[in-house]
């Protein structure tokens, strides 16, 4: 065995054991978050970054923000964003930035005006640092993570050291949930998201980091697996995180996992010459296999809940009046808040302030895009803009970028469900804008 392989393997079982030491002593969550800090802080000084060693400690921060969310271990809530955007400085005090990197510059300016406004027309009694730090630490977090990114070269094999220090903890979130959750038959009883197989946490939040641990290791699957047990431990975690995505009844994680794979299938087949190919559709037979039976599995242990849900019906069938259980509104809302204040936006925070004077009820944005528009007005639009066309244009000399697409569909579809309220698609976007080098 290989060391790399046992370095792989070692690690997988590290994540599992973690994921069962806090399920029986939950502080020990706590303790863990302060040692990812104090640890991760000592590993990019030892080595001075000379390697992107702050992209291995922020991939992992941003794939264990949701474990710690639901197992209590954060610092502060926003801990997982304010990490990244710390190492990344970090990471620029050793490395610099690209002098090219001006779009980024100019998002992070356009998003001013957004909270100047916001310190003029929220009310009095609002505690304004809470809410505005709330909707503009996913953006900020996405500006620093690209500055840092930005045409920045690594090769393809450090790109999946990357990607893997970002999923290993969806392992965990696995464990942790078969753990909480042994049963899924005595928990489901309708068709809406639900909070006890999500480990008593946001559905939504949990299915979305579930679904980019799916798309990773399913790329691990294809092109790391070099030896028979690899290929089924990479099998066997495929088919859990699955598993488990699809019964938090939360269909936008899962849905984007599933598109993500779509589309590096394509670019894949566009790339590998015939020999290749011929191993590849093996590979992707075996696994669509594997992700039917999922579904077959999943359907059976709902009582047939899983089909209903993703035919947007109730459980005795009906169709329900909203594809998006209610979203639909609060992006009509952001619309005509767009309407009112076209040039500089209604200000950070704004919104749902307007919608609990409205409704009583504090209902955050689903959808950064009308949120974006709505708060930041027109600033808004131009900055979304920056956001989705930069990383194409830059992918006209960065082919070699095969994830690029995938990531940029990750930011695109999760942003449209789920908003930034985690750090995955603000980190996971900054990786659209690397210059990629394939090594092996």
């Amino acid at each position: 065995m290989e060391s790399k392989e046992r370095n792989y393997i070692l690690l997988v079982l590290l994540h599992i054991a973690l994921g069962i030491v806090v399920f029986i002593v939950p502080f020990i969550s706590k303790i863990y978050c302060l040692l990812i800090i104090i640890g991760g802080f000592f590993y990019v000084i030892k080595n001075k970054n000379k390697n992107n060693e702050v992209l291995i400690v922020s991939a992992y921060i941003v794939g264990i923000e949701v474990f710690l969310r639901m197992t209590g271990g954060n610092i502060l809530y926003e801990f997982s964003k304010y990490g990244v955007i710390f190492f990344l400085i970090v990471g620029m005090y050793y490395s610099g930035f690209s002098k090219y990197a001006v779009p980024y510059w100019i998002f992070l300016l356009l998003l001013i005006p957004g909270i100047i406004v916001a310190t003029e027309t929220l009310n009095l009694g609002t505690d304004i640092r809470k809410p505005i730090a709330f909707n503009i630490s996913g953006p900020v977090c996405l500006g620093i993570a690209s500055l840092y990114t930005y045409n920045r070269k690594i090769l393809f094999s450090s790109l999946n050291s990357i990607l893997l220090s970002l999923s290993l903890p969806v392992i965990t979130i696995t464990v942790y949930l078969i753990l909480y959750t042994p049963s899924i038959k005595d928990v489901i009883t309708g068709t809406g998201s639900n909070y006890e197989s999500s480990g008593g946490f946001g559905p939504n939040q949990v299915s979305t980091i579930l679904g980019i641990g799916m798309f990773v290791f399913f790329s691990r699957f294809l092109l790391e697996s070099k030896s028979k047990l690899l290929f089924i431990i990479n099998l066997i975690i495929v088919f859990n995180i699955s598993y488990r995505g699809l019964t938090t009844f939360s269909r936008g994680g899962m849905i984007t996992g599933l598109v993500m794979i779509i589309v590096l299938i394509f670019f894949l087949n566009r790339r590998i010459k015939y020999h290749g190919k011929v191993k590849l559709n093996f590979l992707i037979l075996l696994m669509s296999i594997l992700l039917i039976f999922v579904w077959i599995y999943s359907s059976n242990q709902t009582g047939g809940l899983i089909e209903k849900r993703y035919a947007n019906q109730d459980a005795s069938g009906r169709v329900k009046e909203s594809r998006f259980t209610g979203r639909e509104e609060i992006a009509e809302n952001e619309f005509q808040d767009f309407l009112e204040s076209p040039i500089f936006g209604i200000g950070v925070a704004k919104g749902i302030e307007l919608r609990y004077e409205q409704t009583g009820l504090i209902t955050a944005s689903h959808n950064e895009i009308s949120r974006m528009m709505s708060e930041h007005g027109t600033l808004g639009i131009i900055a979304l803009l920056i956001i989705f066309i930069t990383p194409i244009i830059l992918y006209i000399d960065n082919a070699q970028n095969i994830y690029m697409f995938c990531f940029l569909i990750f930011w695109l579809l999760t942003i449209n469900h789920a908003a930034m309220r985690i750090a995955a698609p603000a980190f996971v976007y900054s990786l659209t804008l690397l210059k990629v080098q394939i090594d092996d």
